[in-house]
């Protein structure tokens, strides 16, 4: 069972929801500024924790040890977690996947095999967990990606990134591809904007 922290949506009775997940040795907390700064009324935020201690933080997979299982396993959790929100009234069309660096590496994971339809998958300064052995659900191929990185990051190298998402949009995902001028972090307001307006758009047509 994952921990979470519920951020309730200004606008009464919204059942939309951005599920955000931190990067390696963060936790929710370091994501508590982010519902105000994204600044949509209508959107209700449930930041996760990940489930291995690291370091004062958490981290969702052990990427000096068997990374593989610790992907499946989280994976595995947060299927559970997505399939719990559906019984509270979270439709997953309604629901926004999202995560920064080891959480965007769990929202393609995800997003990519999770049966249903969602709102939206925003990727920020992540990378791909094994792209040549992608299971692809019936529906991978009509979710909207939003995958950002910066030029400059010193932790996961851009080029190795741009081309791993240049495969997967080769396998037919619909990803629009951002890049900034930032290392690994969140560019600001330059980079929420487009994050902003990838979320509005995917429900526009709700």
């Amino acid at each position: 069972m994952l921990d979470t922290e519920f951020f309730p949506a200004k606008q009464k009775g919204s059942r939309r929801l951005m599920v955000v997940m931190h990067g390696l040795g963060d936790s929710s907390a370091g994501f508590h500024w982010l519902p105000q700064a994204l600044n949509l009324p209508w959107m209700n935020f449930l930041l996760v924790n990940a489930p291995d201690p690291y370091y004062g933080g958490y981290a969702w997979y052990d990427f000096t040890g068997d990374a593989d299982a610790g992907v499946r396993r989280s994976r595995k959790m947060l299927f559970e977690l997505l399939d719990e929100q559906r019984k509270k009234g979270f439709p997953t069309e309604q629901t926004v996947l999202s995560g920064f660096s080891q959480g965007c590496l769990m929202t393609i994971d995800v997003g990519t095999r999770y049966p249903h339809l969602f709102a939206g998958l925003v990727g920020i300064s992540g990378y791909v967990h094994q792209p040549e052995r992608l299971e692809l659900s019936p529906v991978a191929k009509q979710q909207r990606f939003l995958i950002t990185h910066g030029f400059q990051d010193p932790i996961i190298p851009f080029a190795v990134v741009r081309q791993q998402i240049n495969g997967l949009k080769a396998m037919g995902l619909n990803i629009s591809w951002h890049e900034f001028v930032k290392a690994h972090n969140i560019a600001g307001e330059t980079e929420l904007a487009v994050i902003r307006e990838f979320i509005s758009a995917g429900y526009s047509s709700h």
